[in-house]
């Protein structure tokens, strides 16, 4: 298998003259590493000597070891050599003026997981914007779509239910990197970011990470394999519920449920949809932290069986549609505050359109909301292909 060579690869074998003479800034955590698991912090201080100045950190921390939303990371010095580390996930969530004092370029290089909501798109956004304010370049290392890029997914973003999971008209599964994001949020900003992305080599729209020849690190706790990147863009409406979506277990994601459900009628109910390939296994779990800690829950395990057939939003939404008909008094909408939004119903901000949790409310199938969102979707797959770099 030929290995995909990932942005900052290209950056250390041919340091661009610029950033030879250039103080640079680094927003990275535990994942951005490189083949041979070196971080991306010793290979860029390896290739550019004395030019990395300043760390950002995103959620869960530079080191990935907070746990759960709404854990908030503190700044820091890097002990090895007194540089700061600026947390963008606790009192700031964007970078303020005095983090980006005295940088040239701000390099970004993070682990994304092909998902609307994971949080390092709004970082990465934050960091545009503000370093378009303070005249400083942003230069994006490129990694990989881990879900691919040419599956997308799910109804588009509305401005109303825009927040730190989603900020622009993007659906659930947009299929674009890091660096294609970046590219389609920044013509949008006004003013327009000083933005350059250094490509991959040897990456095709329709890799899933297993073939990319890369070692996977967890980008955040709870995002253990590639695998559970692939569920989640389904997955992740279970945080807007009352249901565990298995953190505090060791299948996060890929676990949920509650002490209320029957999986197996659950199993059965959902076998009947015929959903494209994907398998449905009965679990009970405890989780040892999170919703229902202690608690034995009963639910599903979701197990992707052919990757480019199976639908992670349309899957997920289906699990929901019915348990809201099978326990209408057990079921609830988890309660405000979620992500640092302290009024807008979770559920609401997760799926980005009101009218989704309206329509499944009202007794409409999953099957049938996805229809109506289908018009737009295709427009939007369009009109991503301007920003498309591979």
């Amino acid at each position: 298998m030929k290995r995909v060579h990932i942005g900052l690869e290209r950056l250390i074998s041919a340091p661009p003259s610029d950033l030879a003479r250039a103080n640079l800034g680094l927003l990275a955590n535990q994942a951005s590493i490189g083949p041979n698991y070196e971080h991306a912090v010793t290979l860029i201080d390896r290739a550019l000597p004395g030019r990395l100045k300043a760390l950002f950190g995103p959620q869960h921390g530079f080191a990935g070891e907070k746990q759960d939303n709404m854990v908030e990371s503190d700044h820091g010095l890097e002990e090895r050599t007194g540089r700061p580390i600026f947390s963008l996930y606790g009192r700031a969530r964007r970078p303020e003026p005095e983090m980006l004092a005295g940088l040239d370029v701000l390099l970004i290089d993070l682990v994304d997981v092909g998902s609307r909501v994971y949080t390092f798109a709004q970082t990465m956004v934050y960091c545009l914007e503000e370093a378009a304010r303070a005249g400083i370049k942003i230069v994006v290392l490129d990694r990989p779509n881990p879900i691919g890029g040419t599956e997308v997914e799910g109804n588009i973003l509305k401005p109303d239910c825009a927040s730190f999971v989603g900020l622009y008209p993007l659906p659930m599964r947009h299929g674009l990197t890091l660096g294609e994001l970046a590219l389609f949020t920044a013509a949008r900003m006004d003013p327009v970011p000083d933005l350059e992305v250094i490509k991959m080599e040897g990456w095709s729209r329709d890799m899933y990470f297993h073939q990319t020849g890369l070692p996977w690190v967890m980008p955040s706790p709870n995002m253990p394999t590639p695998e559970t990147a692939l569920v989640y863009p389904g997955q992740v409406i279970w945080e807007g519920t009352n249901l565990s979506e298995g953190r505090g277990t060791t299948r996060p994601f890929h676990l949920f449920g509650a002490p209320f459900i029957d999986p197996y009628l659950l199993k059965e109910e959902l076998d009947r949809r015929d959903l494209p390939g994907v398998l449905f296994r009965p679990a009970s779990f405890q989780p040892t932290f999170h919703k229902f800690q202690g608690r034995v829950c009963r639910g599903l395990e979701i197990r992707p069986l052919e990757t480019r057939s199976f639908r992670p939003y349309l899957t997920s939404l289906t699990a929901l549609e019915i348990i809201l008909r099978l326990y209408p008094r057990e079921f609830q909408w988890k309660e405000p505050p979620y992500e640092y939004e302290f009024h807008r119903r979770p559920i609401d901000l997760i799926l980005g359109d009101v009218s989704v949790r309206e329509g499944l409310e009202s007794g409409r199938s999953a099957g049938a909301l996805e229809r109506t969102w289908q018009p737009d979707l295709e427009t939007f797959d369009v009109e991503r292909e301007k920003f498309l770099l591979y």
